[in-house]
């Protein structure tokens, strides 16, 4: 088990990492070093085309990735609403979000998480965290870290100690601009 300093080191080195959720293990690294985006899809085995979910401490974080200007103000309250917390919403991709992070979408899933590990993990990072289940694409999601280790443990850098949030699911994910839920 890591502490969040050998994670962010890894995260830094552009390494993935592993760590508790909400509801699941995850697999993040730096959103913005292709290298590493390109490392967890091998190790998920997912298709760069389906996108990603960015996870932070804060909106703040969020705001180089997307286009803020473009979320309706009477959506704002919703989706504020619900963070920090176990809510990810689909909002607008800023020009700046890249390709390996969206995919195939002009839009960017997105989620300021409760969980005290992964608000570590963000701030002592500076910044926010790609966020996908750590399981193989198409597999059930993992909640047990002795499943953790067996399958994903020694294809990343460190595994953050720490438990999991209670949830019985992973996230919901909602579109931000029409309120319709993308996975429930």
């Amino acid at each position: 088990m890591a502490t969040i300093d050998t994670a962010v080191e890894q995260l830094m080195a552009g390494e993935v990492i592993a760590y508790p959720t909400e509801a699941v293990y995850g697999l993040g690294c730096d959103p913005d070093n292709e290298e590493a985006v390109l490392k967890l899809l091998a190790i998920k085995q997912r298709p760069v085309a389906k996108g990603l979910i960015l996870i932070a401490a804060n909106y703040s974080q969020l705001l180089p990735y997307i286009h803020d200007n473009a979320i309706p103000i009477e959506r704002r309250f919703q989706i504020f609403s619900c963070w920090p917390g176990h809510m990810s919403w689909v909002l607008p991709a800023s020009a700046k979000a890249p390709r390996w992070i969206t995919g195939n979408f002009n839009s960017i899933a997105v989620r300021v998480s409760a969980h005290p590990v992964v608000q570590q993990l963000c701030q002592a990072y500076g910044k926010p965290i790609v966020s996908t289940s750590a399981n193989l694409a198409g597999e059930a999601a993992i909640n047990d870290y002795q499943q953790l280790l067996a399958s994903i443990g020694l294809q990343v850098a460190a595994v953050v100690d720490g438990p999991l949030g209670g949830a019985t699911q992973p996230s919901q994910i909602r579109d931000a601009m029409t309120g319709e839920i993308i996975r429930s």
